[in-house]
């Protein structure tokens, strides 16, 4: 008897699992529907609220974007970093080195109002698609490239390929080819470049809204007036960062290859801020190794300067990584110091 008592019983707590199992799959497809339909509408109107400052300059059956300002050369291009910003990286900077001449902010495939590419998103690649897109909009130098972070590599590869128009530099606290291998301790392997999971899962979903709900939080730099326009492209610049993120390893070795500017015209600007508490927890470092760290930084730096022979080292105590933003004002003098270098060897 007893065990006839105790089946219906098990049938019916199983049962009760089944439905409370149907149920929150019915209101997770929910969830996901309502967040398809959100992102759907939501990119709609972001094309619409937020449109291209610039042009977009056709390179062979896709788009970049092209937000070129004032007159005069040469011409300067400021590429930016490893992040969703793209042209908007430099608002702080654009309008005033547009005053002295004509001053180009871009964004790379897939990164705000530029159309994606099913390609490699390496350096070389990225620079056919800079030289494509000047090459299109009637831009043949000369030239002065600017790059923040990853930026410095992309325009040492963009004066590998295309040096000849390429005329000065300046690294805005720019990456370095042997970082991976030189930012960390003596006697420890190089670092590896691995993308979190919750990143890539957020990229993944980025069709049913999640990177939307969240982008203020991926990109926390500060807010501004071009956060909102940021954050409403953020959910399709993610998967193409993702993209440049794991082509890191090769665009560094790329870069790697070319050394020697001879002597163009180079500033190189190093945040030498300490780390925030939460960018050294995020990497598991301790305030003394973090100050280690950046002192490895800087002195890749000093070997950047070294690929010229008309160069300048300024170390800026007061700015982080994202110099532009801490120290406007410096990249601002930088830039036109170069350009006015350029000028004076062109009338020369």
């Amino acid at each position: 008897m007893a065990s006839e008592a105790v089946a219906p019983v098990g049938s019916k707590v199983w049962l009760w699992v089944r439905r409370v199992a149907v149920g929150l799959a019915g209101v997770l497809l929910l969830l996901v529907l309502a967040g398809a339909v959100y992102e759907f509408f939501a990119r709609r109107s972001a094309a619409s609220a937020y449109p291209p400052p610039g042009r977009l300059v056709d390179i062979g059956g896709r788009r970049i974007h092209l937000d070129c300002r004032g007159s005069g050369a040469p011409v300067v291009i400021l590429e930016s970093g490893l992040d969703v910003n793209g042209s908007l990286a430099w608002y702080k900077v654009h309008d005033a080195l547009a005053k002295k001449t004509r001053t180009c902010a871009y964004d790379r495939a897939g990164i705000m109002w530029s159309d994606p590419s099913n390609g490699v998103r390496d350096g070389d690649h990225v620079a056919r698609d800079l030289h494509a897109a000047l090459t299109a909009a009637d831009i043949d130098g000369p030239l002065v490239l600017v790059g923040h972070s990853l930026g410095g590599p992309y325009i040492m590869n963009y004066t590998r390929q295309f040096g000849g128009a390429v005329k000065g530099l300046v690294f805005v606290d720019a990456s370095h080819p042997d970082q991976l291998e030189k930012l960390v301790p003596p006697g420890k392997e190089k670092m590896k470049v691995e993308l979190p999971v919750a990143v890539r899962a957020l990229s993944a979903l980025a069709w049913a809204g999640l990177p939307r709900v969240l982008s203020g939080a991926l990109s926390p730099e500060e807010d501004s007036a071009v956060t909102p326009a940021r954050n409403a492209y953020t959910p399709t610049s993610l998967p193409r960062m993702i993209d440049e993120l794991e082509s890191l390893e090769i665009t560094l070795r790329q870069a790697g290859t070319f050394r020697t500017l001879s002597d163009r015209p180079l500033v190189v600007l190093s945040g030498a801020k300490p780390y925030p508490k939460a960018v050294l927890a995020a990497q598991g470092l301790s305030e003394a190794e973090g100050r280690a760290q950046l002192a490895r930084w800087l002195d890749l730096h000093r070997d950047e300067a070294r690929w010229s022979t008309q160069s300048r080292h300024e170390i800026l105590p007061d700015a982080g990584h994202y110099v532009q933003m801490d120290r406007p004002d410096s990249v601002i003098n930088a830039v036109n110091g170069v350009v006015d270098q350029v000028r004076a060897g062109v009338e020369d």
